[in-house]
């Protein structure tokens, strides 16, 4: 089936979850690097009420944030795994390396939003996102080289 200017209902669906795919990172990873080295350096200048209660808020207001990148990730990224014409040798083995650390990111992220947690913590489940978060990005652009 093709829409007026023919291209295939298909092709807009798998352009449609590729934009929602990358914007789910941006979300996700751009939160998290922009709390981590941004937000959290300014909020030390607060007293230490003020400051705990403010990042409180802070990781409550993002909580729906990362629910909804977590969930547009599974399922564009699954689509995008199902829909994958062409996998070559080695594929597989880096895709899951890039899905062990998509874990870590997604569990550490839940664990952002969760109330009472010291802000040191919270600080160092940040840096964690943003290394496996970058680690990840880099995987994806040598599988999106190795399946050219």
């Amino acid at each position: 089936m093709y829409t007026r200017n023919g291209m295939a209902l298909d092709e807009l669906l798998s352009i449609f979850l590729r934009w929602l795919h990358i914007s789910s990172v941006l979300v996700l990873l751009g939160g998290v690097i922009y709390a981590r080295w941004i937000l959290q350096p300014a909020l030390l200048a607060l007293p230490e009420d003020p400051r705990r209660q403010t990042s409180e808020r802070l990781a409550s207001s993002f909580r729906p944030w990362i629910i909804g990148a977590v969930a547009a990730l599974l399922v564009s990224g699954l689509y995008n795994l199902i829909t994958k014409p062409n996998t070559p040798a080695g594929y597989h083995m880096v895709f899951g390396l890039k899905m062990l650390l998509a874990l870590h990111v997604f569990a550490v992220a839940f664990l952002l939003g969760k109330p009472g947690v010291e802000e040191g913590k919270r600080a160092r489940w940040m840096s964690g996102i943003t290394v496996s978060g970058l680690i990840i990005v880099a995987l994806s652009a040598y599988l999106r080289w190795l399946s050219r």
